[in-house]
């Protein structure tokens, strides 16, 4: 009888309480009666277990689903069954965002692309004339958002950035223009990238041309923002 009780309780924002009672088979004079009565040692219980699962699921950025929640328990000396992890969990509204798995950003489309002009040296002698770019994904509650960077190897920053809901060309391309906007890109300027779909298509190739910039593509297979570029894209990725 409590469960019913229980999830009469828990529902009376949704529901009107006479209804609920009349759907479980319950008196409501008798629900009103249980309302009144001290806590009980399970429901004080069911309580603390709510905090210790809320504090776990917290602590893993809402990655945690109820049997990752219940092996933290068991670590933490907490007794608790997974069904009943399971449905403090779901009461709480507590659902786990899981990454998926790896999302490819480079989908080479056969064209031959532009020379590798940079051969791995990631410096500059100048600000404005050797830039490099990628494309990362981030998953956000609506879905996947995928972010264009531009960095300059003078000062190793990101000069530019663009998000989309999409990879086509045009996300790149957006990028780059931030940077040209904001100035300093040298005539002759090297923009090296992978030789993903967007960087050898004949769009980006136009633009490049447009702007007076070289194009120059990395190796396939080699993964092109390692060390500092990776951490600064991943900062972007962090606070956009």
């Amino acid at each position: 009888m409590s469960s019913k009780y229980e999830f009469i309780d828990g529902e009376k924002a949704n529901y009107p309480i006479v209804k609920m009672c009349m759907w479980a088979g319950v008196s409501k004079s008798g629900f009103y009666d249980w309302r009144g009565r001290p806590a009980s040692a399970t429901t004080e219980r069911r309580a603390e277990l709510t905090v210790n699962v809320r504090e776990i699921f917290d602590a893993s950025d809402g990655t945690y689903g109820h049997r990752r929640v219940h092996a933290q328990l068991g670590r933490d000396n907490v007794a608790a069954g997974p069904e009943l992890v399971r449905r403090v969990m779901v009461e709480g509204n507590m659902v786990a965002c899981q990454p998926r798995p790896y999302r490819n950003t480079t989908d080479p489309d056969g064209s031959a692309g532009a020379d590798d002009l940079v051969g791995r040296d990631f410096t500059a002698r100048a600000p404005g004339v050797k830039f490099v770019g990628d494309i990362t994904y981030i998953r956000t509650w609506q879905g996947w958002v995928y972010l264009a960077t531009v960095i300059d190897c003078y000062s190793k920053m990101v000069v530019g950035f663009a998000m989309a809901d999409h990879m086509r060309t045009g996300l790149v391309t957006d990028a780059l223009q931030v940077a040209i906007d904001a100035g300093g890109i040298a005539p002759n300027a090297i923009f090296h990238s992978d030789r993903g779909s967007q960087y050898t298509s004949d769009d980006f190739k136009a633009f490049l041309d447009a702007n007076h910039m070289v194009g120059s593509m990395g190796q396939t297979g080699v993964c092109l923002l390692t060390g500092q570029y990776g951490q600064r894209v991943a900062t972007y990725s962090r606070i956009c």
